[in-house]
């Protein structure tokens, strides 16, 4: 499998991404209302209702099993880029279901339950695992950063920027910081443990522009100034 990245560099209007499926290949894309173009037999593209591991129930999703040989492009929306991941084997990383792009033939999926506090948190419900030998790729907000994780030592990783995390991870959703810091940020992962997080730049690069171009002084001012002023004032 190819992928072809077809971007001019105006980050504002999205960008497509060519995928060309060799013959005897599969991939499996989550989001198949974003394929705009296709090209090969009919019978290459077999979209199917799918349950992830019975988690979300009545909300089936569709994903759309595409068999090579064929090209089609999708669609991404502005500031979203694909991060395609190879695996050669058993992953310890769990990665957000919604985020999931694709993933090809030979990998599989293990789900993880979020506790109902950490889903009201962060409006997930599941996490997913991969294993298998195979590529996946990630919808992703921005530059894609990556951090080692200590035993003792916590990182503090906002929570809506997580992309992947390892399973292992003790983790504790707090802020941190002295008084004024801890009531106007957002929720934070506290994490302990060994192994890579990955996490995104672009939410909080949407957010600092919002702050700068469309907020008057006054609003921002009592945004940091009062407590949780970041929740209340938007």
């Amino acid at each position: 499998m190819n992928i072809d990245v077809q971007d001019e560099g105006d980050s504002g209007s999205g960008q497509a991404v060519a995928f060309t499926v060799d013959v005897n290949e599969e991939i499996h894309v989550l989001h198949p209302q974003q394929i705009i173009a296709y090209q090969g037999p009919s019978s290459g593209r077999a979209d199917r209702l799918m349950d992830v591991k019975g988690m979300y129930r009545k909300r089936k999703l569709i994903r759309s099993d595409m068999t090579g040989p064929c090209r089609f492009v999708a669609a991404l929306p502005p500031g979203y880029r694909v991060k395609t991941f190879q695996l050669d084997g058993k992953s310890d990383l769990l990665y957000d279901f919604r985020h999931l792009f694709f993933y090809s033939k030979g990998i599989t999926m293990q789900t993880r339950v979020l506790s109902m506090k950490n889903m009201l948190v962060t409006r997930d419900v599941i996490k997913v695992k991969f294993s298998g030998p195979g590529s996946i790729g990630i919808l992703t907000e921005g530059t894609v950063c990556e951090a080692e994780l200590h035993p003792f030592d916590p990182l503090y990783v906002d929570a809506g920027s997580i992309i992947a995390y390892p399973e292992n991870a003790k983790l504790e959703l707090t802020v941190y910081g002295n008084h004024l810091a801890s009531q106007h940020m957002s929720y934070h992962w506290k994490m302990t443990g060994h192994g890579p997080v990955m996490f995104q730049a672009g939410r909080q690069s949407r957010r600092f522009e919002r702050d700068n171009n469309e907020d008057g002084i006054i609003k921002r001012f009592l945004r940091e100034a009062l407590p949780f002023g970041g929740v209340f004032i938007k």
